[in-house]
């Protein structure tokens, strides 16, 4: 079987519980056609760069996947025809990360930063800059 990194967004609206729903309705599918699924990690609700579908932000949801071709295509039609997922895409990797991933390490550096933001920094007085 082939190794498969998938990741989806979700609508704005839709609650973190219906979220694990989708999760738990896509992971189904993938093990009732013969694979199975890793590591599912919940990005959280976050800012999308452009509006989809009216949509500002969306829930993204990252999940590992050790299943044959003919999962990820049943559960890529499902996740067309449902309303509440917004993008998919499934990329086709030789293997699995261990371990975090990106998106999980970067929160990680925000929280070790204490939290500051680029407004939380210390001013300079007008008359010091150059």
């Amino acid at each position: 079987m082939a190794l498969y990194e998938h990741v989806f967004l979700a609508r704005q609206d839709v609650s973190g519980q219906q979220v694990e729903a989708l999760v738990e309705q896509f992971k189904g599918i993938i093990e009732s056609n013969g694979g199975s699924v890793g590591r599912i990690e919940n990005w959280g609700l976050k800012s999308l760069t452009y509006r989809i579908n009216k949509n500002r932000k969306a829930h993204y949801t990252l999940m590992n996947l050790d299943a044959p071709s003919d999962a990820v295509k049943e559960m890529e039609r499902q996740m067309r025809i449902n309303e509440d997922v917004l993008r998919y895409m499934t990329i086709r990797v030789d293997e699995l990360e261990e371990g975090p991933s990106a998106m999980m390490q970067k929160r990680d550096r925000d929280d070790r930063r204490g939290g500051r933001d680029r407004d939380d920094r210390p001013r300079r007085p007008r008359e010091d800059r150059n």
